[in-house]
């Protein structure tokens, strides 16, 4: 069954993604703040500006500056944000929804105003009447390897069931399979906090410490975030799945993570400032380390890997001198 669908954003995972739905005969409409990338997934039906190959989008997919224009009859409303954009994004939406739509996040972070879980913040913005579900579609993938249609396995995250489902159905095709997970907290727990660790790993590889010291970090990293997931209301198996294990490896391994190749410059460095001063990528990583800090100390949470990580980025420490710290704390049953 055909959709209308709107995708707020049109940066990479926004491209990605409206090709997965334009694959399964969905009609697509984009919004994007650059008239020149609006123009060009028009008119010659790529997006140069951020995949450097240039992948032929479906003909279907179509782009507008203007949001109005975009989301007026919209069945299905996606946010393709980074986390930091989506609280201002959904203000914007906010007056032009005069009808219930079913809204979609993709982003994999926290609200830096609240410390809420963005599902909490969209629901919190728009006005109840007119939303019909607010499901999170999260897990491990790049933008990189969907738009080459390469096999892809997330999750559709909603409080009720049959919302996720109804997602899950929207994308779900031979290349991009989407599973149904009804744990809310702890997917998005698990898919923010992983940035931060991956961060460390990339570090770790910076340092040229070794697989044996990575694995150990994203092993160890792991138990921190199933550590703050518990204490904030997930399930322990759901960090078991694709927004837990799944997400954490990919983003900690993959050539692709931005919070990975982040923490390697950091790592080469051994010093965050350069990175900080020169940076001009979205690396989510950044902005929860510094939530995930102030949770810790809320909850009263032991979370060295994520203290480490902040004191890289917040407190000018330097990366080699918190590893030793870490080596040396005192010996304990795992």
């Amino acid at each position: 069954m055909k959709t209308k669908i709107a995708i707020l954003g049109a940066g990479s995972w926004g491209t990605a993604l409206a090709q997965v739905l334009a694959d399964n005969g969905h009609e697509v409409f984009m919004y994007a703040k650059d008239p020149k990338v609006c123009k060009e997934i028009n008119e010659r039906h790529t997006n140069a500006s951020y995949f450097k190959e240039a992948f032929n989008l479906p003909k279907t997919i179509h782009a507008s500056c203007d949001l109005q224009e975009v989301v007026a009859n919209q069945e299905v409303i996606m946010l393709c944000v980074p986390s930091h954009a989506v609280r201002e994004m959904v203000k914007n939406l906010a007056p032009l929804i005069h009808e219930k739509v079913c809204i979609i996040n993709t982003a994999k972070g926290f609200d830096p105003l609240t410390n809420q879980r963005l599902s909490e913040t969209i629901r919190n913005v728009l006005p109840k009447k007119w939303v019909k579900a607010v499901v999170s579609l999260i897990g491990p993938s790049h933008a990189e390897e969907v738009i080459e249609r390469q096999l892809t396995l997330v999750s559709a995250v909603c409080k009720k069931v049959e919302h996720a489902e109804m997602v899950s159905f929207l994308f779900s095709n031979e290349y991009f399979r989407v599973y149904v997970q009804k744990d809310e907290i702890g997917s998005e727990v698990g898919s923010a906090l992983k940035n931060v660790i991956a961060i460390a790993s990339g570090v770790v590889t910076g340092l040229n410490l070794g697989d044996n010291a990575r694995a150990a970090l994203v092993t160890r990293g792991l138990a921190e975030l199933m550590r703050l997931g518990k204490v904030l209301g997930g399930k322990l198996k759901t960090h078991a799945g694709l927004t837990g294990l799944g997400d954490l490896i990919v983003t900690c391994y993959s050539k692709h993570s931005r919070n990975y190749q982040a923490g390697i410059k950091i790592g080469k460095d051994d010093s965050a400032q350069n990175f900080l001063e020169t940076n001009q990528e979205t690396v989510e990583g950044v902005a929860f380390a510094k939530i995930a800090h102030q949770l810790a100390k809320k909850y009263r949470l032991k979370l060295p890997i994520i203290e480490a990580v902040y004191a890289v980025l917040y407190e000018k420490k330097r990366p080699s001198e918190l590893i030793k710290s870490l080596m040396n704390r005192p010996l304990r049953v795992e």
